[in-house]
């Protein structure tokens, strides 16, 4: 099927309509945050299943229940997904979780007033090309990705659901009031998983002790994560996402993209990536 088909076009992106409805980004439009919430943000593939399942623990001290009673939709919900308006997320007691594709200057109005603290999730743009790709040939509300170097001509692009990966970073590396933004990298995850919680929850306001850190750490180790049935997307119906094409959670590794690119492939990426970023100040892990 095709983009028309399949897709949505709201503010010039791409958003696959079975998630998006009019009723769903009117009430992402109108939602009123508060202070203390959090939101993740992220573009897609970058980590966010990972985030979803480290920030709960975070905030409910390491219990384990806080991941394993909701499916992370539930638990975590995208702000401008259609479930979002049946959950009653004005009832949610604080600090409230959620999470959000959309670029900086999508948010909605209160987002800018109340001012909650933003988990902003970065990945390298080759592992998230390849991420994607996997994706988009398991998901049937994806269009298919059809020859790689066609799919990553689209990627570079910016035409794909939810836009340029480059707009994306920009948007968000540019946001104004960033002592309310914590940057993170799913390398810097990869690279110390223990450090990272440990700062996560210290931008968030949350003192654990050692012996918690640890138990969020082992809890959210890839593997680990991957066996939990509200985080690994199996309760999907496979008419949905078939994932004996590919895994949801697949490798959970940096640098996959090696397996993936072609050298020319890779080069040319590389060549889009300096030109996009060259006015970009921030230092990635990856560069």
């Amino acid at each position: 099927m095709t983009e028309a088909e399949l897709y949505t076009v709201y503010k010039g992106l791409y958003v696959p309509t079975i998630a998006h409805s009019p009723q769903g980004l009117k009430y992402f439009e109108e939602f009123s945050f508060r202070p203390d919430d959090v939101v993740i943000a992220t573009y897609p593939k970058s980590g966010t299943t990972w985030m979803k399942e480290i920030i709960p623990l975070i905030q409910s001290d390491g219990d384990p229940a806080s991941v394993e009673i909701l499916p992370n939709w539930d638990r975590v919900p995208w702000l401008e997904e259609s479930i979002a308006c049946t959950l009653n997320l004005e009832q949610r007691p604080s600090p409230r979780v959620f999470a959000s594709h959309f670029h900086y200057n999508m948010m909605p109005s209160s987002f800018f007033q109340a001012k909650p603290k933003v988990v902003y999730v970065m990945r390298n743009p080759k592992d998230v090309f390849t991420s994607y790709f996997h994706y988009h040939r398991m998901a049937s509300f994806l269009v298919r990705p059809g020859p790689q170097s066609e799919f990553l001509h689209k990627f570079l692009e910016g035409k794909v659901m939810f836009g340029s990966w480059f707009d994306h970073m920009k948007s968000w590396l540019s946001a104004q009031d960033k002592e309310r933004i914590f940057y993170i990298s799913y390398e810097e995850m990869i690279l110390d998983l223990k450090d990272s919680i440990w700062r996560i929850a210290q931008f968030l306001d949350k003192s654990l002790d050692a012996e918690v850190i640890e138990k969020i750490v082992t809890r959210c180790e890839f593997k680990n994560m991957k066996q939990n049935k509200m985080s690994n997307y199996s309760l999907v119906p496979p008419e949905l996402m078939d994932q004996t094409k590919s895994e949801f959670l697949r490798k959970g590794i940096a640098g996959d993209w090696k397996n993936q690119l072609t050298v020319t492939e890779a080069e040319f990426f590389d060549a889009v990536y300096n030109e996009k970023m060259n006015d970009v100040k921030y230092k990635f892990l990856w560069n």
